[in-house]
C-alpha cells in the first residue's frame, strides 16, 4: 500500500517544502487522547533508518518503522474543521475513533 495525499494536501505540502527546504512530510502516530493513537504530520529534516519513503509528484511522505502498519493505506487531506485549516486523515486501519476524533484505535495497535 501507500500514504497518499489528496491534491489539495499535495499542494500544501509542496508550498511548505519550498518555503522551508524540508526533504518532505514525516507522518506517523504518537500515544494520546483516550483512544490511544493520534496521526502526527509535520515536515520533515532527515532521513531516519528504518524509514520507509513513499513519493507522489516529486513530495516524498516519509514514515517510521513503528507507525507504518498503523498508518499504512492512510489518504492525507487539507481542509477546514472548525474555524481551523488542517490535515485530515483517511485511515483505513482505524476501527474506532475518540468522540472528538483525534485520537483512533486499530487492530494492530491492540497489543
Amino acid at each position: 500500500m501507500a500514504i497518499t495525499l489528496t491534491p489539495v494536501a499535495l499542494q500544501r505540502v509542496q508550498r511548505f517544502v519550498a518555503e522551508t527546504g524540508a526533504l518532505g512530510l514525516r507522518f506517523g502516530v504518537t500515544r494520546t487522547g483516550c483512544s490511544g493513537w493520534g496521526h502526527v504530520a509535520d515536515l520533515a529534516r532527515d532521513q531516519r533508518p528504518g524509514d520507509t519513503v513513499f513519493e507522489q509528484q516529486g513530495v516524498r511522505i516519509f514514515v517510521d518503522p513503528d507507525s507504518l502498519a498503523l498508518v499504512d493505506g492512510t489518504e492525507i487531506d487539507f481542509g477546514k474543521q472548525g474555524l481551523s485549516e488542517t490535515f485530515l486523515f483517511r485511515n483505513p486501519n482505524a476501527t474506532a475513533e475518540c468522540g472528538c476524533g483525534e485520537s483512533f484505535t486499530t487492530e494492530a495497535g491492540l497489543a
